[in-house]
């Protein structure tokens, strides 16, 4: 247990956080789609090569969230991607869950799979170098919605989807996800999250899941992406605060934030407004997907000629990241660049 806890405080040392690599085949054909890319095994794994084999890539980023696919996968050189980010000072991890599926009579909402045949799944990877995992939720946010049956449903798989990584020597990320989809003020996602997180916490207990060997990856409180009257950053980063504040249990080493849909800058303008705040009992991190990765991908275009210029936006992203875990970001550091 020893070992877990060390990397859970690790993967959210300060000025670092997590790089979420971790998309499906499915999400990253859409995110190749949108650069004009064929999304191939190949094409997928030089998108992950450039990556992963930035320069000063540890500088920032503590840990990387791999997908099944990639953990498998290697540099041109033979080089096993968990070698690369082992070298780099980063530690892997891997997404485990199999995906949200729509709730049987529960109309809108999803139940995540991938409980069966975990444990023997969980000892193949930790033997392929991970040592943290991830399994991501969704909440859904609409008249009735969430019911407190998807709630429950959900905590009751995430503790137990913690319980069988700790029991393999694995740093569980729980993510109980309230999406921005909808038109709902931030006091409806205030609700919403409060709601996911006690029910996801009394079931923790009641697994027996060691809290400071574990970490928590969650929304930031905001406004649905339709919502007229949009919360200020300063709004969303005190409301964020109240909402983990009542919820989540000091014994946590670490929150890390998804970007959701948010912008890249956004994303780090309202981490950086939560860290400017007065002290707080965990360390409050990031586990970007799409707001460290957007640029790089824009400007990597599938083009071996633009691995340096991908390479160059995943570095700036992290480094103005890192900046935010101390509150030391500025938006007039993104020109300056």
């Amino acid at each position: 247990m020893s070992e877990m806890r060390q990397i859970a405080r690790h993967l959210v040392a300060p000025a670092k956080g997590i790089l979420a690599a971790d998309e499906s085949t499915g999400t990253i054909k859409k995110r190749f789609d949108s650069i004009g890319v064929e999304s191939t095994d190949e094409t997928r794994r030089q998108y992950r090569q450039t990556l992963f084999t930035t320069s000063g890539l540890g500088e920032h980023i503590s840990g990387v969230i791999l997908y099944d696919e990639t953990i498998r996968q290697s540099t041109d050189g033979g080089v096993p991607f968990t070698k690369v980010l082992e070298d780099a000072g980063v530690i892997s991890g891997i997404k485990v869950d199999t995906g949200a599926k729509s709730l049987a009579l529960f109309p809108g909402e999803t139940v995540t799979e991938g409980l069966d045949g975990l444990r023997e799944r969980l000892a193949e990877y930790r033997e392929m170098g991970a040592r943290f995992t991830k399994w991501r939720a969704t909440i859904f946010i609409a008249e009735h919605l969430p019911t407190d049956f998807a709630i429950a449903t959900n905590a009751d798989a995430m503790a137990r989807y913690a319980a069988l990584c700790q029991e393999a020597d694995l740093v569980p990320i729980v993510e109980p996800e309230v999406l921005m989809d909808g038109d709902h003020h931030i006091v409806a996602c205030e609700t919403a999250t409060s709601r996911a997180l006690q029910a996801l916490y009394a079931q923790l207990d009641e697994h027996r899941v060691d809290l400071s060997g574990k970490l928590l990856k969650v929304n930031m409180v905001l406004c649905g992406k339709g919502c007229p009257d949009q919360a200020s950053h300063a709004e969303i980063a005190e409301t964020t605060i109240r909402t983990l504040g009542a919820n989540v249990p000091t014994e946590v080493p670490g929150i890390v934030f998804l970007s959701g849909g948010m912008s890249d800058e956004d994303a780090t303008i309202r981490l950086n407004e939560m860290n400017k705040t007065s002290s707080h009992p965990w360390e409050l991190s990031f586990s970007y997907g799409r707001a460290l990765q957007q640029p790089s991908l824009k400007a990597w275009k599938g083009d071996p000629a633009n691995v340096e210029a991908a390479q160059k936006a995943l570095r700036h992203r992290a480094n103005m990241n890192g900046l935010a875990r101390s509150g030391d970001y500025t938006p007039a550091m993104e020109s300056a660049a």
